[in-house]
């Protein structure tokens, strides 16, 4: 199931974390540095170790598009780092200079959320790189941090136990007691789920803890302003605090929480683990100064069918084999063969036209070519507005996605259509945006506004395909 394939022993004290972007790997360690080595043959970086933090690092993490690695450690600061040739862009200095012990970049890259041991929150706008927002946690040190994938919220962990949400606003919309002797980490899901039955969106969620727990929860949306976290299940299995989302050493089946695997090869606590976005390789780093990446098969569909939020360097950096498992997720999985022989990576798929798909890869039916297209279509739509940041009045107020079909409510304001005839089905007579009562519930397409949203789409797309 899990195969050693690498060991790295570079760092001179424990190992804090790792992180994955779609062609480096990064770790950080007590020694005070940041290393980075490349995931075509684990060779280190020619900037690599990188030098600047005045005390242990406790945490690294790339943005989306992996051309920024923010770090920050106990010295107060959370620095910001080029990948492309190493450079320090810049240290943002935590108010009150409290150790920084958790970072992590918005989906959109527009943010980067910083906590610290004194439970102050900040959330640094990554345009200025300067302080946006900030806020306290009412007890313990900030640990863990978590964004949903649209970046609307995000939520942090404490050493108190409390899981807290936050808004992209930095107001605190809910707070739970998850775990008794504290929080370690915590991730979310990258798919949403719908509830089309009652109009709710969740997000799935796991929190580790030093209570030996795993605990997955559900963050519903309920309505514009309304969050709730509901507890799911408690994964058992560990016999010691669970120091890493989804544990390093036991893989865990999220539909049934049992044990899958087990992995032995750290000599001491393994601190740290991450999957690589678009391979199939783990890394676990631990006090034993190493880390260890793995090559791994569960027998799952591959990542490439999660592309609602990948970039364009993410499907770009397909191999076959996702391309292979993105057409069988769209049910086109007659295709894979034909894909395959014709060498059909990522990028290949991005740029494949009608022309190409009729002359090239000779498929005779046009019923068959064009269903083959609408599917490619979908997905550099979604390429687009995952990798490129849409102007605010396009996407819709209720979602925080990009409209389809923009309509007009009494409030004067534009919604999905769907999303605001779900939200007046469960019997809300409100306005989204401003909660007062709507003299009507007559809604009028915006038909200015699909067009400016579809010439919007159309001048990305001539960008992508020149790029």
């Amino acid at each position: 199931m899990a195969t050693l394939v690498h060991t790295l022993a570079d760092h001179s004290d424990d190992v804090n974390y790792c992180a994955f972007s779609s062609s480096c790997l990064a770790t950080c360690s007590l020694d005070k540095t940041i290393r980075v080595y490349s995931l075509a043959n684990f060779t280190e970086l020619p900037y690599s170790p990188l030098r600047g933090h005045t005390y242990a690092v406790h945490c690294c993490c790339f943005s989306p598009s992996g051309h920024l690695l923010a770090s920050c450690s106990t010295d107060g600061t959370t620095r910001v780092w080029d990948t492309r040739d190493g450079r320090m862009l810049v240290a943002l200095e935590q108010p009150g200079g409290s150790p920084v012990r958790v970072c992590r970049f918005s989906p959109q890259a527009t943010r980067l959320v910083s906590g610290a041991a004194d439970g102050s929150v900040v959330l640094w706008n990554m345009q200025s790189l300067m302080l946006y927002r900030s806020g306290n946690v009412k007890d313990g040190s900030l640990v863990a941090c978590a964004f949903s994938p649209n970046g609307n919220i995000f939520v942090t962990g404490s050493s108190c136990g409390d899981l807290t949400i936050w808004d992209d606003k930095m107001r605190c919309l809910y707070n739970e007691k998850a775990h008794d002797l504290g929080v370690t980490c915590c991730d979310i899901s990258s798919q949403p789920i719908f509830d089309g039955e009652h109009g709710f969106r969740y997000f799935q969620m796991a929190s580790c803890g030093q209570d030996n727990q795993i605990k997955l929860w559900l963050i519903s949306l309920t309505d514009f302003l309304g969050v709730e976290l509901k507890y799911k299940c408690t994964l058992n299995g560990h016999s010691a605090p669970v120091l890493a989302s989804v544990s390093c050493l036991n893989f865990l089946q999220m539909t049934t929480g049992n044990i899958l695997h087990t992995l032995s090869q750290h000599t001491r606590y393994v601190t740290t683990c991450a999957f690589a976005p678009h391979s199939s390789l783990l890394a676990t780093g631990s006090m034993d100064k190493t880390v260890s990446i793995w090559q791994f098969d569960l027998k799952q569909p591959c990542a490439a069918n999660t592309v609602e939020n990948e970039s364009k360097v993410a499907v770009e950096a397909w191999s076959e084999d996702d391309v292979s498992a993105w057409l069988c997720a769209q049910d086109l999985a007659d295709f894979v063969g034909l894909f395959k022989r014709n060498n059909i990576d990522g990028k290949e798929l991005l740029h494949l036209t009608k022309e190409s798909l009729a002359n090239e890869l000779k498929i005779e039916s046009l019923g068959l070519r064009s269903k083959v297209l609408q599917k490619i279509e979908e997905l550099r739509m979604k390429v687009i507005s995952a990798s490129v940041t849409a102007p605010d009045e396009f996407l819709c107020p209720i979602t925080r996605e990009l409209m389809k079909d923009p309509v007009i409510a009494a409030d004067g304001y534009s919604y999905e259509k769907d999303a605001i005839e779900k939200w007046i089905s469960n019997k809300r007579r409100s306005s989204p945006m401003t909660n007062l009562p709507l003299p009507t519930l007559v809604l009028t397409p915006n038909r200015t506004l699909k067009m400016a949203i579809g010439r919007w789409l159309e001048t990305q797309q001539k960008h992508s395909h020149t790029a």
